[in-house]
């Protein structure tokens, strides 16, 4: 276990400031999409009660056209702190949607400057605006100006290896009104590959006064900590480590506060928070939800002997039942 310096310990049981908001965590959950929805949000809280949460990413545009907003803003009142993530290439889009995330309980703004898939950097969104670094200042600029809640962002450390601009980049968002910035420690180039170069973070750390969060390779408590020790960063925020393990950022979030290690989750709890997965995705989005559920019972289907056989059928179900039966029976062979 890493034995972090008696100034970080101190720093990250106390909460944290983001612009006006005061957060009792430094632990948060990542914006993932097509994960961090209502019902996975649930799952998370009920572990990490005071950890900033954040939606899927809202396209801006979309918003600008549609007659009312996507179900994916929607947020429960018991969910706060919680901020919806937004993302566009066009400042003006971007205020217009901040006013409504905030109308709809968002208290902070999160800007998606980090996303690497093609179908949004295409656009001129995500990851591509660390080429674009004065339309990415113009869009902060344009969003503080809309609303009266933090503006974040959340980037990555470069186009590519011979285009890592980060501190510039990082410096701007500062400059421009961010309140906080999350670096995932990779480039666009390496996606979710590699490892994340957390060196790049700690760089980022030593020349900005706003909270900087390190992302990237957050797996499991003993990552945490490393990380925050490499790093000196103000908090982590948890990515691909909470699928199909919405314990995570709670399990983090007590250790930092407690120094112990939490109660280990059996193979129990997480099968029978899987079933709930999927009734609660089922329950909020109904036959849509069921296919959605697949890859995220999948998720839960590791460590065990018959997980790979129950990561296959799971992988198939059309009902509910089908997917209680299935764990049902592991959970049985398992006794």
């Amino acid at each position: 276990m890493i034995n972090l310096s008696p100034d970080l310990q101190e720093k990250l049981i106390t909460p944290l400031k983001i612009g006006s908001l005061e957060v009792k965590s430094r632990v948060f959950q990542s914006p993932l999409s097509g994960v961090t929805d209502l019902v996975f949000r649930r799952l998370v809280r009920r572990y990490a009660p005071h950890s900033m949460l954040y939606t899927e990413m809202v396209n801006a545009k979309e918003i600008h056209h549609l007659p009312q907003l996507p179900k994916l803003m929607a947020i429960e009142d018991n969910e706060h702190p919680i901020s919806i993530q937004l993302f566009d290439c066009r400042p003006d889009f971007m205020g217009s949607a901040a006013e409504k995330a905030v109308l709809e309980g968002s208290q902070t703004i999160d800007i998606n400057m980090g996303c690497p898939v093609n179908k949004i950097t295409k656009k001129g969104g995500g990851s591509s605006l660390l080429r674009q670094p004065e339309v990415a200042e113009a869009i902060v600029r344009a969003v503080v100006k809309a609303v009266d809640v933090p503006i974040t962002v959340k980037t990555r450390i470069g186009w590519n290896d011979q285009e890592i601009n980060i501190l510039d980049f990082a410096k701007r968002m500062e400059n421009a009104g961010a309140s906080l910035i999350t670096i995932h420690g990779r480039t666009r180039e390496q996606g979710y590959h590699g490892v994340a170069r957390w060196e790049w973070i700690k760089k980022v750390k030593e020349i900005l006064t706003i909270p900087v969060i390190a992302n990237g390779d957050i797996f499991s408590i003993e990552s945490a900590l490393k990380c925050l020790e490499i790093t000196g960063a103000d908090g982590v925020m948890c990515s691909r480590g909470t699928l199909g393990n919405p314990f995570l950022v709670g399990e983090i979030d007590y250790f930092l506060k407690t120094g112990n290690m939490p109660d280990q989750v059996t193979i129990k709890q997480r099968l029978e928070c899987a079933k709930e997965h999927l009734q609660g995705l089922w329950e909020y989005k109904g036959k849509k939800g069921i296919f959605q559920a697949r890859k995220h019972l999948t998720w839960y289907c590791k460590d065990f002997n018959g997980a790979a056989y129950l990561r296959e059928q799971l992988s198939l179900i059309n009902t509910v039942e089908e997917g209680f039966n299935l764990i049902d029976q592991t959970l049985e062979n398992l006794d």
